[in-house]
């Protein structure tokens, strides 16, 4: 059993990326229940959101799992008169799922306090993060509640401030992985360093378990990710192929048919940098040349995607892979674990 395993009470030190939007009780559980980390992603939940989620999490898994929460940064844009110029540049996206241009909201995202009172009141074993290191309060929270909190680094100096924040382990997610590039010292741009490189100089850098991510969907992923140093892997885009995830049938599809080649760092779905398929909205939204920032953009785009989801209409939603999509070969959550089991360094 490794340390991280160790630390963390379960079996196998495997664990589910959590996915923004995309996260599922389902799945979540799954993982959990085969002796792993479900993880599931929070943005954009409020507070009684969060808690409704707990409960059916506690329904279905004794054991643990981690909730995944973004940092603000402090650029986020705020609902304002701009709002409206950048919703009337999305208008044909509206139009083909036949939803209106949506006004402006009195917020785009739920405040960090209101998701962080939430996570207090139903402790869930892990509180993971993204886009910095926490403060000194969330971290008292978090002991006091015998909460462990794993934070993500996408280069070593990052990985060297989540240590000195006092975290219990570190996410060392490499350019390769699917979703939203998390970097907080550096612009995104500037951060981007692959699994094989990052992992190992995180390992050497750091006394904390690390986790490996990004480009790992098979056994062969997660011998390498051992070999590297890593204490854990971390897996989402094999995930996110199989029946128990929230994606749709054409996100399922897409992954399976992206190669590593064409799958690009795009700004033009939510205003940050993430990885996915160069499907027809990216390419019109990038040729436009009006993105909003973050989370304005997130926001505006949502729109239109959740009723292209609901449609089945996998070119104008946000279809996030890594680099080994097509490697993700399993229906199903426990195949995907099987596999994934297979590479661990004997015990």
């Amino acid at each position: 059993m490794t340390e991280f395993a160790q630390l963390l009470g379960i079996r196998h030190p495997i664990v589910l990326g959590p996915f923004g939007g995309l996260s599922s009780v389902d799945l979540t559980a799954a993982v959990s229940e085969a002796g792993g980390l479900g993880s599931y992603g929070l943005y954009g939940y409020d507070g009684e959101r969060i808690r409704q989620t707990a409960v059916q999490l506690r329904e279905r898994t004794e054991h643990p799992f981690a909730f995944n929460i973004w940092l603000p940064v402090g650029d986020e844009a705020e609902p304002g008169p701009q709002h409206a110029v950048f919703a009337q540049a999305l208008q044909p996206f509206y139009e083909a799922v036949g939803v209106e241009v949506p006004a402006r909201p009195e917020r785009y995202l739920p405040s960090l306090d209101e998701q962080l009172d939430a996570i207090w009141d139903v402790a869930p074993a892990v509180l993971s993060v993204v886009y910095g290191v926490p403060s000194e309060a969330i971290m008292a929270q978090a002991r006091s509640r015998g909460i462990r909190v794993v934070g993500t680094a996408t280069t070593v100096a990052e990985a060297l401030a989540l240590e000195a924040g006092g975290v219990d382990a570190i996410v060392a997610t490499g350019m390769e992985a699917a979703g939203h590039r998390v970097s907080f010292l550096r612009s995104a741009e500037e951060s981007l360093v692959g699994t094989f490189a990052l992992v190992p100089q995180v390992a050497d850098a750091v006394r904390v378990p690390v986790i490996a991510a990004g480009g790992i969907a098979d056994r062969r992923g997660v011998a390498a990710a051992f070999a590297l140093g890593a204490s854990a892997v971390q897996v989402g885009t094999a995930f996110l192929a199989t029946s128990e995830s929230a994606a749709t049938d054409a996100h399922r599809a897409a992954i399976r048919s992206t190669s590593a080649d064409a799958s690009v760092l795009t700004r033009a779905m939510s205003g940050r940098l993430a990885r996915g398929a160069r499907n027809r909205v990216v390419r019109a939204i990038e040729a436009s040349g009006t993105i909003a920032p973050f989370p304005m953009q997130n926001w505006l785009t949502g729109r239109f995607r959740t009723a292209a989801g609901q449609q089945n209409l996998g070119e104008l939603q946000s279809l996030w892979l890594g680099q080994s999509a097509s490697l993700a070969r399993w229906d199903t959550a426990s195949e995907v674990f099987d596999e994934l089991v297979t590479g661990l360094p004997a015990s």
